[in-house]
């Protein structure tokens, strides 16, 4: 087989066959194919899409490059929870605390931030001394003994994932159906996932602009989860604008361990409750919506969540007083306000702008290779259904460059679009599937 020849062919969008999907995933983990090669590949996939046989093989492939987990010798009724990705998306580290401390162990492994979305990686790092990067038997123990663990993606467990997904973020391969349900789900079979919960979101700050596409990734996610024994639910929701008020890691983690005390921006409580509880039901509760949620609220007024999420930091190593007092977490040396020039309420608040200015601030990366400064981001003060008056604070930009975060300050008040009439607030949860 020639890689030449399986570019051109899927270039001329025909089938590759099962055979030829797992010489390019063999070739490309072991450095035989060359990473200009492997993007023209992805391009081609990208423009051209593939269909459930191809997909299903990609998948399979990247799950089978490296070592897969069995965790039923660790724990019973594990339950993962994965999301397609967004901006200002700290749930993860909301969630996964408040289902471990209700008795359902948590086992993840995720990724770095990819195109203009977050990734959770880079915020578990943003904590100091969190490591990501444990062996597997230490993330086994962790999830025996402690309910829970949350690492990186290693070299050990689906690595052809691992160096595709770092290609696709420099190479704008990200926005495709059958490369974001392969990587998603080869990632949860090699782990060892047999109930997961994905969040599938839709809009400027997705990679699925519409909810048709995002019906489409569900359909192909579990499509592949078919026929496994295995338990999959999808729950899709707008990401018109970022979730919550913080968009860059630090920034992210602070507004995560405020939650995790009560304070929840509406629509992250949304997303965070509509999770939980389909988390739960997976796992086997049969309880009502009604009961789930008193009982979420339970854990977290007690502090039964909070310390769990300590207790995770703590064990992988984190110096958990910064979660403590969240002010010793080092700050942006720069931080500028958006002020708005005008009398309203707020129409639009453009999540893939927000997404961009980001990365233009170095919270996100350009290239495969670049450091992010954890510190920079964005607090955003009002959004969609705000009323604003001209003079008020929008945002806050979080910087470490001032002739930079002036340019990003005109981008920024051009994400929002401030009408005369009242807004009302829309929910984020479309649909359950």
């Amino acid at each position: 087989m020639n890689i030449i020849e399986m570019i051109d062919k899927k270039r001329m969008a025909k089938e590759l066959s099962e055979q030829e999907i797992n010489f390019f995933i063999e070739g490309y983990t072991k450095g035989e194919i060359a990473d200009y090669q492997a993007a023209a590949l992805l391009m081609a996939i990208c423009i051209n899409g593939m269909n459930e046989d191809e997909i299903l093989a990609m998948t399979m492939a990247m799950a089978n490059s490296g070592e897969t987990l069995d965790l039923s010798d660790v724990a019973e009724n594990v339950v993962d929870k994965h999301s397609t990705g967004g901006v200002g998306d700290k749930v993860t580290l909301i969630i996964s605390p408040i289902i471990a401390s209700m008795g359902i162990p948590v086992a993840k492994m995720s990724g770095r931030g990819l195109g203009i979305t977050g990734g959770t990686v880079d915020k578990l790092q943003a904590i100091p001394a969190y490591r990501t990067d444990i062996p597997i038997e230490e993330f086994k123990n962790n999830v025996k003994e402690i309910g829970i663990s949350l690492i990186s993606q290693t070299m050990d467990l689906a690595p052809a994932d691992k160096k595709i997904y770092a290609l696709r973020d420099s190479t704008a391969t990200v926005n495709s159906v059958p490369l974001i349900a392969s990587s998603i789900m080869s990632k949860k079979i090699a782990a060892g996932a047999d109930k997961i919960v994905i969040d599938v979101t839709y809009g400027s700050g997705a990679f699925m602009k519409n909810k048709l596409q995002a019906k489409r990734l569900a359909k192909a996610m579990k499509q592949i989860w078919k026929g496994k024994d295995k338990k999959i639910v999808c729950v899709i929701s707008k990401m018109q604008q970022p979730l919550g008020h913080a968009v860059g890691n630090v920034l992210e983690v602070i507004e995560a361990v405020k939650a995790l005390h009560g304070e929840m921006a509406e629509d992250v409580k949304e997303v965070v409750f509509t999770m939980c509880i389909q988390m739960l039901k997976l796992a086997g509760r049969k309880e009502t919506n009604t009961q789930l949620e008193n009982e979420i609220w339970e854990v977290i007024h007690s502090g039964k969540a909070f310390n769990k999420f300590v207790e995770l930091a703590q064990r992988q190593g984190a110096d958990v007083s910064y979660l403590y007092d969240l002010n010793k977490l080092e700050k942006a040396p720069i931080i500028l306000p958006v002020i708005s020039d005008k009398n309203g309420w707020i129409k639009e608040l453009n999540a893939e702008k927000v997404g961009k200015i980001s990365i233009d601030l170095g919270a996100g990366r350009k290239e495969k290779e670049d450091e992010i400064d954890r510190r920079v981001g964005i607090i955003l003060c009002k959004k969609i259904g705000d009323q604003v008056k001209e003079g008020e604070v929008l945002a806050y930009l979080h910087a470490n460059d001032s002739a930079n975060v002036e340019k990003q300050v005109e981008k920024l008040k051009a994400a929002y679009k401030i009408v005369s009439e009242v807004v009302n607030q829309e929910k984020i949860v479309d649909e359950i599937l």
